[in-house]
């Protein structure tokens, strides 16, 4: 994760003092909030949305997601890219390139 970013958001954040109002509890449902916003965009579309169609608004509610996880992180003193390591590797073991390239399958249904 760019360091520059994260630096923003936290000057942000402290700046305004709310710092104390980021429990990983609140954090976590910001994110169910922000993502339930994301899906507003797509809902009754009928079939798959076209993203240029509303991209700016896909954009913002996307930006605020990730805000609110690099704050989760922080709060929860997870370093971004070690978890985003560690995760990738677990989904390689779980889906190898052989059984999955291609397939939408989860993977306990591989075969």
């Amino acid at each position: 994760m760019d360091k520059n970013i994260v630096d923003m958001i936290l000057k942000f954040r402290n700046d305004r003092n709310w710092k104390q109002f980021h429990t990983p509890k609140d954090l976590a449902i910001s994110i169910s909030l922000e993502s339930a916003e994301l899906l507003e965009n797509f809902q009754w579309s009928g079939q798959d949305l076209i993203c240029k169609k509303k991209k700016d608004q896909i954009a913002e509610e996307l930006a605020d997601i990730m805000i609110y996880c690099i704050l989760m992180a922080e709060s929860c003193n997870l370093d971004i890219n070690d978890i985003i390591e560690k995760k990738i590797a677990i989904n390689n073991k779980k889906y190898p390139v052989s059984k999955s390239k291609g397939n939408a399958k989860k993977y306990t249904d591989l075969k």
